[in-house]
């Protein structure tokens, strides 16, 4: 475990896509999604800090989330919980954590990472990470982030174009937007993309350089907060100036800009669980090819279902085919699961005709 590799989680996203047991009041990474009696948030904490001392993993948060980081992280110290008070995407987020970061360790490494995404084979990400790491600590200006191996010709995700090259670490020849299914396919044929999994490792002096090259406005934005940084004083700057930072991502404010990007082919599973049918695909199937968090089924003439209840609740189903059954608080829903893209707008309108509570 070297002393000088720190790690940030975003924690700050509504994934509204999960509703409605992912709500404004409580999202998606603090739930326990896949039934294994911790959320998605403690298993990204309990993965990381393999190599992380928990003294040195941020959590970056919207404000309203604060408590329930604390409560389901004891072990962060309540100044490793940086509270956004607004939404700005992923570049202020980072540049911060990263200027926070390089203040305390000039020499520091970092990953950003995702709190809700499902990893298995730890080991094998942890051998991954050791890697990257190393990689950063020789080579200080670059980029790096972990692609992952294409599994279909997913339209939901952005891609990563890399040289082909025999090199265990690939030089990034560009970013590629989320394709139609046809450029799709093409991408899986021709052997040179991954899936952009918005997992980062670079130097702190690497990143801020970036920034300060790419983002010029935003970086001295953010520089302004130096003095204190790190200290009591901390919150009310962010609380007055973090809301005028630019709304951007880091992709588009630093990654497609640099020529020093590289990608490291991950080798272990990975799953984003941006929506219900990932989280089907994800968890065990019963014999009828469905998929059941917490309740008790019946199931009749039925099958490829997802179904999610309080824990032990009796759900009895019959003549459904590919449905997703969701039952939280006082919310059921039963949608088809080709109807997943949908639910951003399903929750939008059931706010309006219930009110924003039930979001």
């Amino acid at each position: 475990m070297k002393s000088n590799n720190y790690a940030v989680i975003m924690a700050g996203g509504v994934g509204s896509r999960f509703w409605p047991v992912s709500k404004q009041s409580f999202p998606k990474q603090f739930h326990d999604m896949l039934g294994l009696g911790r959320s998605l948030l403690q298993m990204t904490y309990d993965r990381l800090k393999e190599q992380i001392p928990p003294s040195q993993i941020l959590v970056l948060t919207n404000a309203d989330y604060v408590q329930l980081v604390k409560q389901q992280l004891p072990k962060v110290s309540i100044e490793n919980i940086v509270a956004e008070p607004a939404m700005r995407n992923t570049a202020p987020c980072i540049l911060l954590a990263a200027l926070k970061i390089q203040k305390m360790d000039p020499t520091a490494n970092m990953i950003v990472a995702p709190s809700d995404h499902y990893i298995e084979e730890e080991d094998i990400f942890n051998e991954d990470l050791t890697t990257a790491f190393d990689f950063c600590d020789k080579n200080k200006n670059a980029l790096l982030t972990l692609g992952i191996q294409p599994t279909s010709p997913n339209t939901g995700f952005g891609y990563i174009e890399y040289n082909q090259e025999d090199d265990q670490l690939k030089k990034v020849s560009q970013f590629r937007e989320k394709p139609d299914l046809e450029t799709a396919k093409s991408f899986i044929q021709a052997g040179n993309f991954l899936w952009n999994a918005g997992i980062f490792i670079w130097n702190v002096d690497g990143v801020v350089s970036a920034f300060a090259k790419a983002q010029p406005q935003l970086t001295s934005h953010f520089k302004n907060g130096l003095p204190v940084f790190n200290t009591s004083e901390e919150k009310e700057w962010l609380e007055t100036n973090y809301p005028n930072a630019e709304n951007i991502s880091v992709d588009y404010a630093i990654m497609e800009k640099s020529d020093a990007v590289y990608v490291l082919p991950a080798r272990f599973s990975w799953n984003d669980l941006g929506t219900w049918g990932s989280l089907y695909d994800k968890l065990d199937k019963n014999d009828n090819k469905s998929a059941v968090v917490n309740a008790d089924l019946m199931s009749f003439k039925s099958c490829g279902n997802m179904i999610r209840t309080a824990a032990g609740k009796k759900v009895i189903v019959q003549g459904l085919e590919n449905y997703i059954i969701v039952d939280e608080d006082d919310v059921l829903m039963i949608i088809p699961i080709t109807a997943e893209q949908e639910i951003k707008e399903i929750r939008n309108q059931a706010m309006a005709k219930y009110g924003n509570n039930i979001g």
